[in-house]
């Protein structure tokens, strides 16, 4: 099922999720809902503040970004609980969009390798350590279990380029091609 992604300005966007249990209800439903809401959105990540719920549960999909003439490079996963160990490696930049914030990109640093504890569907515990667009889609998901959006990073001056199109986001003043929920003026 395709679920309405919280647009910016919702709360839930800014909250610091929390951790769920193996008795969350109907989680594999919800990651499920979550893949084809990140597809139907043309996205490669979705974490669960995106459609509402402050909970610390993010789906990735990089393995679309893979080229059929090279290896695969990319990773399909969900992470439950998760908990950024370190960021390392030289920075680098990169443009980064939000299914949250629709026809707003930038170039954003980032550091090029992190490692992460998280849980995986099965509940089993993982550490393992991620580069390159992986882990760039990582971190970008894991800020929103931490109430961060991408913008966050910006510099100021951007920011203050883009003001009204918040704006606008926010009072759901644009076009959409997947189903949102907006703050009402």
């Amino acid at each position: 099922m395709i679920l309405p992604i919280f647009a910016f300005g919702q709360p839930v966007l800014r909250k610091v999720a929390e951790d769920i249990d193996q008795d969350y209800n109907d989680l594999e439903g919800l990651i499920e809902n979550m893949y084809e809401t990140m597809r139907n959105a043309r996205g490669v990540g979705l974490a669960a503040p995106q459609i509402g719920k402050s909970i610390r549960l993010f789906v990735v999909d990089t393995q679309q970004m893979d080229k059929p003439d090279e290896p695969a490079k990319g990773i399909k996963k969900a992470f439950i609980n998760a908990r950024l160990l370190d960021e390392s490696g030289d920075p680098w930049v990169y443009e980064e969009g939000c299914l949250s914030i629709p026809d707003i990109h930038a170039d954003i640093e980032r550091k090029s390798t992190i490692r992460i504890k998280y849980l995986d569907q099965d509940w089993k515990e993982h550490d393992e350590t991620y580069e390159g667009v992986n882990a760039r889609v990582i971190q970008h998901e894991y800020d929103h279990i931490e109430g961060v959006l991408f913008i966050d990073h910006m510099r100021p001056l951007k920011r203050r380029m883009i003001k009204g199109k918040l704006e606008k986001i926010k009072k759901g003043d644009i076009e959409v091609s997947s189903p949102m929920r907006f703050v009402k003026a």
